[in-house]
């Protein structure tokens, strides 16, 4: 399973602007093959998911969020959108519907992490509901980084009481993982 160096990029990103002074620290933290990664990441390349993405991510849960890294997961999701959303997507999300939103995003998510494929399903008016049926390798971190991402794309958007909740799980032995989202 591989992850796209853009995905990538933006954690160490993270770090650097939530927590400048630990940067060293984080680094230090991970494993060789995580470090080599993060020194010489390309945007345009595909890395390998665990040392690319979950380590690090595990690793930001850690030692930023008193070691519950569901919470450092979807908080490096929430940034991940804020920075994949700027400029004039910024503008394009904030003028779009947050159904055509949520449809994009399943095809962004698709774009990021591969193999995987994600649907929308259920669609209303103030809800959604995205199902991610092929994941080859399920992690609970990427999991709650996608609900992150998620989130944050629909409060862009404009969307105001957003709830994304993740009601079945690939890695609690789902067939797939369920993202309930629904907004105000």
């Amino acid at each position: 399973m591989e992850i796209k160096g853009t995905a990538v990029k933006s954690i160490p990103e993270f770090v650097k602007i939530k927590y400048p002074g630990e940067y060293a620290k984080w680094m230090k933290s991970l494993p060789p093959e995580s470090q080599q990664i993060m020194n010489a990441l390309s945007s345009a390349n595909w890395y390998p998911i665990t040392d690319g993405a979950i380590t690090p991510t595990l690793k930001v849960g850690v030692l930023f969020f008193n070691g519950d890294t569901k919470k450092g997961a979807w908080e490096l999701g929430r940034h991940s959108a804020e920075i994949s959303l700027h400029g004039i997507y910024k503008i394009y999300v904030k003028f779009s519907s947050p159904s055509h939103i949520i449809s994009r995003a399943s095809r962004i998510i698709t774009a990021y992490y591969r193999p995987s494929q994600m649907e929308v399903v259920d669609r209303k008016a103030n809800s959604v509901k995205l199902i991610m049926t092929k994941f080859d390798m399920p992690s609970e971190v990427i999991e709650h980084r996608i609900g992150g991402w998620i989130e944050k794309a629909l409060e862009i958007s404009g969307c105001n009481g957003v709830e994304v909740k993740i009601s079945e799980s690939l890695t609690k032995g789902s067939t797939k993982t369920v993202y309930d989202c629904s907004w105000a």
